[in-house]
């Protein structure tokens, strides 16, 4: 039985190891690296709190492999399935999805990396976990206190940063969204009559285009021709449409720029992120992300 010092020295360790395993395998997969913690520094709270659960309900079975083995997939899978589902109802946020992948749950789990944390398991708790409890009883437990101390504030400070970078990110996505939806409507507004036409010769068939290119000149003679006050409204009020609509492209253009390092991080970390509210949105923003730093 573990100590709850020891408990939190587990949790800090393996935290750092498994950001290791992260930033390795995205680098493995991209070619570069990339922070693929959920918080800024070199942790991942899951690994901690997986390595903890497995050492305390597990390590009674390290004689028997299969057991181990069995075991570790099972915890592992409920603790990432249970993760990813808080994680989303808290910040409205998808942070992973294996929707892709054959034999998934929910997009939460699936069977080819629930193997793969079986064998994590049979790998740390057989050959890497006695190690790693030798180094820490070797440390004086006055500095080990402390230290924990330290590893706690900092952790402590940098989830409050995370979620604040969070709010902000979910405050663009529906500011992204809300620009968008009124140039769609817009859009909509100046487009209607000239798209009914469009369609309307295309029905026709091939001499659609003669007949666009006829209705427009004669829609151009009308408007030079036409003095009345009703038809110098609806100019009016087509040009002050065009007017907002340019300036509703600034808005999204600079709201798409907005995103601060927190966010851009987080968009990195984490690759299939999709947001339950504003999925568009957040697409938009990857996007103008990626194509600013290719150029």
């Amino acid at each position: 039985m573990y100590s709850g010092y020891e408990l939190l020295w587990i949790f800090f360790v393996y935290a750092l190891l498994g950001w290791c395993t992260e930033v390795s395998y995205a680098a493995l997969v991209t070619g570069k690296f990339v922070n693929r913690g959920f918080l800024n520094g070199p942790v991942c709270p899951i690994y901690g709190f997986g390595a903890a659960i497995i050492f305390l309900c597990l390590e009674p079975l390290k004689q028997n492999l299969l057991l181990l083995f069995l075991g570790s997939v099972l915890l592992t899978s409920l603790l990432e399935l249970a993760a990813g589902f808080v994680l989303e109802k808290l910040f409205h946020q998808r942070w992973w999805d294996y929707s892709d992948e054959p034999f998934n749950l929910g997009g939460y789990i699936c069977l080819r990396f629930s193997i793969a944390w079986g064998l994590i398991g049979l790998f740390v708790v057989d050959l890497l976990h006695p190690t790693v409890m030798l180094l820490v009883r070797l440390l004086p437990h006055t500095l080990g206190v402390v230290l924990l101390a330290c590893f706690g504030a900092v952790i402590a400070v940098d989830l409050a940063a995370t979620g604040s970078a969070i709010a902000r990110l979910n405050r663009q996505l529906k500011q992204i969204d809300a620009l968008a939806g009124r140039i769609r409507e817009l859009s909509d507004e100046l487009g209607e009559n000239l798209a009914d036409k469009v369609l309307e010769a295309a029905e026709k068939g091939t001499a659609w285009k003669e007949e666009l290119d006829e209705q427009t000149k004669q829609l151009r003679v009308d408007a030079a021709e036409r003095k009345e006050e009703r038809s110098q409204e609806r100019l009016r009020r087509r040009r002050q449409r065009q007017q907002e609509l340019a300036e509703l492209g600034e808005k999204l253009e600079h709201a798409l720029d907005g995103h601060a390092f927190g966010q851009r991080r987080l968009m990195r970390a984490f690759p299939k992120m999709r947001s339950i509210q504003h999925h568009q949105a957040l697409q938009r923003l990857r996007r103008r992300m990626e194509r600013k730093e290719q150029s």
